[in-house]
């Protein structure tokens, strides 16, 4: 008789279904489907190049619907200023150091991501997820170190930053007397899979990789709708050499840099229509941030900080605070602003949470944040953010509302003249001393308050000293006691 009766709820759970419009079967599907992630992640944005942080002279019609549709975070960062290492922290949820990343490898390296790290697609590919990399890696080049042999399905993309080839940033060949650093490069060298596809040889073939990244990235979503997956899209853009296809090149009345811009919000719409138009969109969450914060010294081709300390290189705001924008209908209030601590070193755990993914067996850094995505006022999940550069450096650490300045030394573009059209300025150096900034009224760390508050400093300082317990402090000769080794192949 049980069985009878299940039998017949079930079929008139099916006779139900199939009397409902098809756009009420769709939704009813998606409840029971994991979410789908989109991470485009971008490279030396600054955090004042949107017009939903400030910025006046972009056009960003795309992204600036991502902040209408849902969260705009003003205290995100990323979690070191340079491009490895800012890599290694968002896929593993790691301060980078802890997973032995540092600075940006450079061709042919040795080093790499230790594979025994889990990285993001790992996790969800436990949880039956198609995982794609899609643009800049950069954690390593050799073959154990590409995206396929760290749980992604497919890949295409460049395996390092788009300056690492026998050409100066202008586009002129590289010689002994004008680039030593860049004079064994080969041409970048565009991957599909593991293997070699195409070489990148000028800023013409530069141009096309926005568009080369996008296509790839819709073909992706529309050949996976019916399964859930996650997508890592990795801009090169708009690290120098700045390079826009013809279809934005000139187009954007702000100078070459405002048009890589104007093309990078055409790939997020590119991103945003095809998961309309696949009923996606409200089982998708959408988060677009970026690595660093802007390469000041080139000038008209570097990005904004608006207003922030410094930039990237650097341990100050405007080298770390970066634009985030998350969408997710239904999920994420739309048009909330959102003010906590937060940092991409969280993506992983809160990813974790949001799809029943189990977190990385190794000790990793991140806090899950979705509470904050989702809207809740009052939680508080990221206590603590420190400040690591180098290779193993302690440069500051921040609370909800200080931060505490450590001595290092440090590169400054203060008081440098910046560079013009590809060109580079100089970039000074210095030595950093002790300084207190209270964030919340002065973002921009003009006014050191240490002498007014020395409860602060105690307190923080005593934060410092049990991160190089952890994670160890090269300018205070401290080894760390849970550090792991990054992957080195003969």
């Amino acid at each position: 008789m049980k069985l009878k009766e299940n039998l017949l709820l079930g079929m008139c759970g099916v006779a139900a279904t199939c009397s409902l419009p098809q756009s009420i079967v769709g939704q009813v599907q998606q409840v029971n489907k994991k979410p789908n992630v989109v991470l485009i992640f971008v490279d030396d944005m600054g955090y004042g190049d949107l017009s939903s942080y400030g910025a006046v002279q972009y056009k960003t019609p795309n992204l600036d619907r991502m902040a209408a549709q849902g969260v705009r975070f003003t205290n995100f960062y990323a979690v070191q200023a340079v491009c490895s290492a800012s890599r290694a922290g968002i896929l593993t949820g790691c301060y980078p150091n802890r997973v032995g990343i540092s600075g940006a490898l450079f061709p042919n390296s040795k080093i790499g991501l230790n594979p025994e790290e889990e990285l993001i697609p790992e996790l969800l590919k436990k949880q039956n997820y198609q995982t794609a990399a899609i643009g800049k890696w950069h954690l390593g080049d050799a073959p154990p170190f590409l995206p396929l042999q760290q749980g992604f399905d497919q890949y295409l993309g460049l395996p390092y930053s788009n300056d690492m080839w026998p050409v100066n940033y202008d586009g002129t060949p590289v010689t002994a007397d004008n680039n030593q650093r860049n004079l064994n490069f080969p041409p970048l060298p565009l991957i599909r899979g593991n293997e070699k596809i195409r070489e990148i040889k000028t800023l013409d073939d530069q141009a096309e990789l926005t568009g080369i990244y996008t296509q790839e990235a819709v073909k992706f979503i529309k050949e996976n709708k019916a399964k859930p997956f996650f997508l890592y899209l990795a801009h090169s853009m708009p690290h120098v050499p700045l390079a826009a296809s013809d279809k934005f090149k000139g187009k954007s009345g702000q100078g070459l840099y405002g048009d890589v811009i104007m093309e990078i919000d055409w790939s997020v719409g590119q991103i945003l229509n095809t998961l309309k138009e696949a009923g996606l969109s409200e089982n998708t969450l959408v988060i677009f941030t970026s690595d660093n914060g802007p390469w000041i010294n080139f000038g008209n081709h570097a990005g904004s900080t608006a207003g922030l300390r410094e930039g990237k290189g650097t341990s100050y705001e405007g080298g770390q605070r970066v634009p985030c924008l998350m969408t997710w209908p239904g999920v994420i209030p739309t048009g909330s602003i959102n003010n906590k601590l937060a940092c991409t070193i969280d993506i992983l755990p809160t990813l974790a949470q949001i799809t029943g993914a189990a977190l990385p067996e190794k000790k990793i850094d991140g806090v899950d944040i979705s509470a904050l995505m989702k809207g809740d006022s009052l939680a508080n999940p990221r206590k603590i953010l420190y400040y690591y550069y180098k290779k193993n450096s302690l440069e500051a650490v921040r609370d909800e509302r200080w931060k505490l300045v450590l001595p290092h030394p440090t590169q400054s573009y203060e008081g440098q003249m910046p560079g013009k059209d590809g060109f580079p300025g100089k970039i000074g150096q210095r030595a950093a001393g002790l300084a207190l900034y209270d964030l919340r009224r002065d973002p921009g760390e003009r006014y050191d308050v240490k002498e007014l508050y020395p409860e602060i400093v105690e307190s923080l300082s005593i934060l410092a000293d049990q991160a190089r317990e952890d994670l160890g402090d090269d300018i205070m000769k401290v080894e760390g006691k849970n550090v792991r080794r990054a992957e080195q192949v003969e």
